[in-house]
């Protein structure tokens, strides 16, 4: 059985790997779309998190005839509205990077007052051709800090704190964020979904 994780962001791909765990990957194909032909890419023109992650699912499911898991995920930020959102991956512009994306937020943030309190969404599909078939999400409330701190991770990881650790995702080994993140706890529920749907085995 193949399993398509339609992602080519390679810090993603590690923390869901480790998610699926040795169990689930000794019986079934993990693949990414840096391991397949290049396909045309879905618009991710859906306004929430939850409708962009089906959309990529069932796109990909349909061009590779296989069952794919995709998610999107991203940055709410109170002070800005929720901001900046489905945008997070492109919040400083088109094919901005993380360096400029943390950079625009924190321009952004500089006119409110601390803390800047903001939580990290993710929402998770999978699919195969023509339908979905289970869903799930995940959401971890932390807040922003003026300065970068910790090397793992990416994206927002650098600057978003968790006020119960005390530390930012960034300072998190990946087994210790994946057991706290947004994206842990999504896919962990879309597993279970997915068995109980009977499209992975027990």
């Amino acid at each position: 059985m193949k399993l398509l994780i339609a992602t080519k962001n390679r810090g993603k791909v590690v923390e869901i790997r480790a998610l699926l765990g040795l169990g689930l990957q000794k019986i079934v194909e993990v693949v990414t779309l840096a391991d397949l032909p290049d396909t045309r890419q879905p618009a991710e023109d859906g306004k929430t998190f939850a409708e962009n992650a089906r959309l990529k699912a069932l796109h990909y499911a349909q061009a590779y005839s296989v069952l794919c898991v995709a998610d999107d995920s991203g940055l709410s930020v109170e002070a800005l509205g929720g901001l900046p959102g489905v945008r997070s991956a492109r919040y400083a512009g088109p094919g901005a990077t993380d360096a400029a994306n943390n950079a625009h937020l924190l321009h952004e943030l500089a006119r409110f007052p601390r803390p800047w309190k903001a939580a990290f969404v993710c929402a998770a599909a999978a699919a195969l051709p023509g339908r979905v078939v289970a869903e799930a999400a995940g959401k971890v409330e932390g807040e922003i800090l003026p300065e970068a701190r910790g090397a793992e991770g990416f994206g927002y990881d650098p600057l978003f704190r968790v006020p119960p650790l005390g530390k930012t995702m960034a300072e998190l080994p990946t087994q210790e964020k994946n057991r706290i993140s947004h994206r842990g706890q999504a896919m962990r529920g879309l597993i279970a979904e997915m068995k109980a749907a009977g499209v992975l085995l027990q």
